[in-house]
């Protein structure tokens, strides 16, 4: 007699995506009176999935690093990749996309390297990210996850 055995796969989607980004800007808020960040700041946040919206703003960068301390997500000599692995699973991702997804930021944190200055680095490899992401069609609808956020608040 033989034994039936189903594999139960999370498929990478906008639906994983939605919640790690849920998920990681649960942290927005406190960065944002801990680093004295304008209201400006929420425009860069609320249009972040937005291919065409241009990331120019330092503080973005410096808001991002403050959320990703938040969720300990780093180290000194920058993300840890296997606490952003956990992370990602924690938010419903299996383990090859929490694997495609940690190579994804590593390879972006890789080609931005050079940028002296931590909070532009991290708006780099972020702007970077989220090129990645629309490759894969992973983007997820950032005016729902807002009114998510707002409705938790």
């Amino acid at each position: 007699m033989g034994v039936l055995v189903q594999v139960c796969r999370v498929a990478p989607s906008q639906e994983i995506m939605h919640k790690l980004t849920k998920g990681f800007a649960s942290a927005f808020e406190q960065c944002k009176q801990e680093l004295n960040l304008g209201d400006n700041i929420m425009q860069d946040f609320m249009n972040y999935w937005r291919e065409e919206y241009e990331l120019l703003n330092r503080d973005t960068g410096c808001a991002i690093m403050c959320m990703a301390q938040k969720h300990d997500l780093l180290t000194e000599d920058g993300i840890h990749h296997e606490k952003v692995h956990g992370f990602t699973k924690s938010h419903g991702a299996d383990d090859e996309v929490a694997k495609q997804l940690v190579t994804m930021i590593h390879e972006c944190e890789k080609s931005n390297a050079g940028v002296p200055d931590e909070c532009m680095k991290t708006l780099e490899v972020a702007k970077c990210f989220r090129t990645k992401i629309h490759e894969l069609k992973w983007a997820p609808d950032m005016e729902t996850i807002l009114e998510e956020i707002m409705t938790d608040i």
